[in-house]
């Protein structure tokens, strides 16, 4: 009898082309990001699915339907140049305050941030409401608590934001300037500037129509 060479498997993992149409079917047919771990679990024994995303990745680049990366997990997405074409469709505005809009904007730069710092960077209180909204949108989550005395929660951004607005990682934020031009941040006077005391209030009803959830 001929013995089997040593290399020969019982479960050899299916060509490189093959893992590849895996991979894409997985990503096409599933909402939410899904992780090289994710797919691992699902691909036959052997497979490599960080090389089939490669080769994937590779094959859509300037086509219609992208293959991005979010944060550690992978999706198929329209192209960027071509989202106004789903725009009827798939647009529904959600008014976010200027308060809210610059809590976001404050977690996505400075995160993991608490609640005070926050508040400091404002210069004014920062409402209940508006932190509870963020998490609603699930565009902020509850991070690592501080290890200081009180041990604060922290705030993060979620992989959700990320993908609404087509962001790797937190890095590829546009830069300061870019969002004030935007109107997204507003130049505040620094706390105990302010001339009027009631103005240190929150003001949650100055309605803005800058993001979408799509």
């Amino acid at each position: 009898m001929t013995d089997a060479p040593e290399n020969d498997s019982l479960f050899e993992a299916p060509p490189m082309g093959e893992q590849e149409r895996m991979v894409e079917a997985i990503l096409f047919a599933t909402a939410d990001p899904v992780t090289v771990t994710e797919l691992i679990g699902r691909m036959p024994h052997g497979s490599d699915p960080a090389e089939a995303l490669a080769h994937l990745r590779k094959r859509y680049e300037g086509r219609g339907v992208n293959v991005i990366k979010i944060g550690d997990a992978w999706a198929m997405r329209t192209a960027a140049d071509l989202g106004f074409l789903m725009q009827k469709e798939t647009v529904e505005t959600r008014k976010l305050s200027r308060a809210a809009i610059e809590t976001l904007a404050i977690v996505a730069y400075h995160q993991p941030v608490t609640r005070a710092e926050i508040e400091e960077i404002r210069g004014v209180s920062v409402s209940r409401g508006t932190i509870d909204q963020l998490i609603e949108l699930e565009w902020i989550r509850f991070g690592r608590r501080r290890m200081t005395p009180g041990r604060p929660v922290t705030f993060v951004v979620t992989q959700g934001f990320l993908d609404h607005f087509g962001l790797e990682n937190a890095r590829d934020l546009p830069g300061l300037k870019e969002l004030r031009s935007a109107g997204l941040l507003e130049n505040r006077p620094p706390p105990g500037a302010l001339s009027d005391p009631d103005e240190v209030v929150e003001d949650d009803t100055d309605q803005v129509d800058m993001f979408e959830d799509e």
